[in-house]
């Protein structure tokens, strides 16, 4: 199982790349780095993805459930989005491509509270603090 994240600060900015890799087993193991070059928030969370893909290639996963909670990228990767992200079309090509190399891999959309530990290490590889957490019932301004 995969968590996984991207920031870009500012955005666009520099890019940092967060995942939390889960085996079967539950070891677990953790990226937090600093991508080259600039770049937005999705490209940020396209190289998080691929990142944490090669990761878990180089551990000898074969079967991945991966959790990311840019619903622009699982939109995009699954077919499902309305238009095309052109700007990136190269990179999100090279992700499909990786994810087919798999024997199995399922990308899944989930809410930001839930890829908390992959935010924080993404912030982390940029410098940042993790994002303290709204108590319920509060928004932010």
């Amino acid at each position: 199982m995969i968590h996984c994240d991207g920031s870009a600060v500012p955005n666009p900015g520099r890019m940092g790349l967060g995942a939390v890799l889960t085996a079967p087993d539950g070891t677990r193991h953790s990226l937090s780095t600093q991508a080259e070059g600039r770049g937005c928030n999705n490209e940020a969370e396209l190289r998080a993805l691929m990142a944490a893909l090669q990761e878990a290639r180089r551990h000898g996963a074969s079967t991945l459930v991966i959790h990311c909670d840019n619903s622009v990228v699982v939109g995009q990767l699954a077919g499902t989005a309305l238009e095309p992200f052109v700007r990136l079309a190269a990179l999100f090509e090279e992700v499909r491509s990786e994810l087919r190399s798999f024997a199995s891999a399922r990308l899944v959309w989930i809410p930001r509270h839930r890829n908390r530990e992959a935010d924080a290490l993404a912030r982390a590889a940029v410098g940042l603090m993790p994002k303290n957490p709204v108590p319920a019932g509060k928004h932010r301004p």
